[in-house]
């Protein structure tokens, strides 16, 4: 026998050999089949595991904003309520500044302004206070020149009183300031 003939019978039983070993890898058995339909089911309730622990997190995000949400109205339920009687409180405040008036009047005058202050108090609305010129809760409506006795950013005057609403500006006081 020649070389090439040798080298072709060995070529031929090299495939032969890697065609049974193919034959043997593809075919599984039984047992191999059950672990891996264990494998892929093991794999599904894990995904589904994930997409559960997903919205349920994510129920629990919406009813903790949806908490918020509602301590922030109930917080702030009397903001527009408190902005239509504030033109009232300053009427007021400007009635009792009127000269001339009996003592009945002005009485009855400082027992409505007090009445109302103390019901928006109740409602957490509060005079802002004028110490220094806060531009987050005054606004300038003039500005007078600052001296020794006057120092810069200090109040003059205050024109109408500010409010606020727990933490919510609701109205600026407008002030006169030194600078």
């Amino acid at each position: 026998m020649s070389e090439e003939k040798k080298n072709e019978e060995l070529q031929k039983e090299v495939e032969a050999t890697d065609v049974v070993t193919e034959e043997k890898e593809t075919e599984q058995t039984p047992e191999d089949a059950q672990n891996e339909a264990l494998q892929k089911a093991l794999e599904r309730a894990e995904d589904l595991e994930n997409k559960y622990l997903r919205a349920h997190a994510e129920m629990q995000n919406i009813q903790r904003r949806a908490n918020e949400e509602r301590q922030q109205l109930q917080k702030y339920r009397s903001q527009d309520l408190a902005k239509g009687i504030l033109p009232s409180l300053d009427n007021l405040e400007r009635a009792l500044a009127v000269e001339g008036l009996t003592d009945d009047v002005k009485k009855g005058l400082e027992m409505t302004r007090n009445s109302l202050i103390q019901a928006l108090k109740e409602e957490g609305v509060e005079e802002v206070v004028v110490d220094n010129f806060d531009h987050n809760l005054h606004m300038a409506v003039q500005t007078l020149p600052a001296d020794d006795d006057h120092p810069v950013d200090s109040i003059a005057e205050v024109l109408q009183k500010g409010y606020k609403l727990h933490d919510r500006l609701l109205r600026p006081a407008m002030v006169v300031v030194y600078n």
